[in-house]
Parts: C-alpha cells; structure tokens; sequence
C-alpha cells in the first residue's frame, strides 16, 4: 500500500490530469474508482468532505482529502519535484 491514494472516476480529465502527474514524478499510489452517482461517493466524503473527484490523501506528509486538480498538481510538484 502506498502513502498515496488517488480517488478518481474513469474518464475524468482532471483525474487524469492528476494521475499524469502522479506518472511523470514517478511516484507510487493506489487509485480509489468512486461510483459515477454523488450520492454513492461516501468513501471520498467522509476523506474530503464533498464527492468531487480527484482528490489525494498522502499520508506521509499527512494530507488528508486535497481536492482540485490544480492544488493537487501544485502540490506534487512542490513536495515531490
């Protein structure tokens, strides 16, 4: 199991946005599918508190449910470049 985990929906261009970056880092992460149905994202909600996707939880440096695939890039690339 790795620190990271990405929770994503197949198909999402911000998740892939996310999960390219997640790539060229080369970093290590599982991948969480949420169901396509919000009201069904209960995994992801009670991580993030909302059921949009992508969101990463890293435990190593203790990040728990950081949305936007923005933030979550920028913060690849600050902690992890």
């Amino acid at each position: 199991m790795s620190d990271i985990t990405l929770y994503e929906l197949p198909g999402c261009p911000y998740c892939a946005k996310v999960r390219s970056k997640l790539d060229e880092l080369e970093l290590e992460y599982d991948v969480i599918e949420v169901p396509r149905s919000h009201g069904d994202r209960t995994e992801v909600e009670k991580v993030s508190g909302q059921t949009g996707v992508p969101v990463i939880t890293d435990e190593a440096q203790g990040v728990e449910g950081m949305n936007e695939s923005d933030d979550i890039v920028e913060y690849l690339e600050e902690t992890y470049a």
